[in-house]
């Protein structure tokens, strides 16, 4: 029997296409290591093992906060998740590299990085921590 070259290359091609969506960080559940609260801003654990080696801490991860207005004759309050060490929470990596619309102005991104962990935002707490 013959080797067929065109399912060696199926196999190539699946592999590496494999390899690239493995690298591709969307979301998943961290523990928080610690939080400034009043900058929302948290080290996380990501809480999934892909490979022989524990996951690396994720730095400098926004909180998402909100304002609530409480009477219109006076400013928003604002408001940070109450987050201690050891909650878990659910962390989603934006598709474009953030730090420069943190401004909130409309920009081209200043780095090539898609879905990457530098990326990500706390969304919420899980229930087993709140």
């Amino acid at each position: 029997m013959t080797p067929d070259p065109s399912g060696d290359l199926a196999k190539l091609i699946d592999g590496l296409v494999k390899k690239r969506l493995a690298e591709i960080n969307v979301a998943f559940p961290c523990s928080i290591l610690s939080y400034n609260k009043e900058k929302g801003i948290a080290v996380v654990q990501p809480l999934i093992q892909f490979s022989e080696d524990p996951p690396t801490p994720i730095q400098n991860v926004q909180a998402l906060g909100m304002k609530k207005f409480v009477s219109i004759d006076r400013p928003p309050d604002i408001h940070f998740p109450e987050l201690e060490n050891g909650d878990v929470v659910y962390v989603v990596c934006a598709d474009r590299q953030i730090r420069d619309a943190l401004t909130g102005a409309v920009t081209q991104p200043s780095s090539k990085r898609i879905h990457d962990r530098n990326d990500a935002v706390i969304v919420g707490v899980f229930p087993c921590s709140l």
